[in-house]
């Protein structure tokens, strides 16, 4: 949510040369996505994994791995590139789970951690009660009850805010993870910000209706 992504048409600029065998462009490449990558693990590594796996562990070896099928991503493209590399990330966070917590693909998915930091830009942006606290203590409060309105909101909800607002994929890239049109995304979107919204007020609802 903090980080800039990579520059489209750069990123375009460099698979081009890395289809033309540069090797240096595809170092460039993954440099360039690694912050992004980072925040993916960072936010879908949950607590029963987190004590167990580091971050860029997780982010070097998908990135080793995308360098090994990078040929073929050339060939084929099924993917843009960043949504590409998220899938590997992915794939490497579901085989984690399987290997240390036993979890299946539904359950590693349900589990994230949002930033503080994150999780409080998204609270003012909803003007929740308390959106400026001038304390420490008040910011992580609110932090923590961000982390759980999210949690209690509808999947549907829950993992259109996760990919647009805190993985910061825009909305193309959301409605390819998703197969939906953008507009799609953006009308979903909206409506996990207000049910948010409603479950941060005072009163609010104990859970969000599907």
């Amino acid at each position: 949510m903090d980080d800039l992504p990579p520059d489209l048409a750069d990123s375009e600029r460099l698979l081009e040369r890395a289809r033309a065998g540069d090797a240096r462009a595809l170092d460039r490449l993954l440099a360039e996505h690694r912050p992004y990558l980072l925040r993916l693990v960072e936010l879908r590594l949950g607590p029963r994994l987190r004590a167990r796996v580091d971050p860029s562990d997780v982010v070097q070896e998908a990135q080793l791995e995308a360098a090994r099928r990078m040929r073929d991503y050339l060939r084929d493209a099924p993917l843009p590139f960043r949504l590409w590399l998220r899938q590997l990330v992915q794939d490497r966070l579901v085989m984690l789970y399987r290997r240390h917590v036993g979890a299946a693909r539904r359950d590693a998915g349900r589990e994230v951690a949002l930033p503080d930091h994150s999780s409080l830009l998204l609270a003012q942006q909803l003007a929740a009660p308390g959106a400026s606290p001038g304390v420490e203590a008040e910011q992580r409060e609110l932090a923590q009850r961000v982390r759980e309105a999210v949690d209690r909101l509808p999947d549907a909800d829950r993992e259109v805010l996760l990919l647009r607002t805190f993985e910061g994929l825009s909305f193309e890239e959301v409605g390819c993870l998703l197969q939906i049109q953008p507009a799609a995304v953006r009308k979903r979107h909206g409506r996990a910000l207000l049910r948010l919204a409603q479950l941060l007020a005072p009163g609010g609802p104990a859970e969000a209706q599907p």
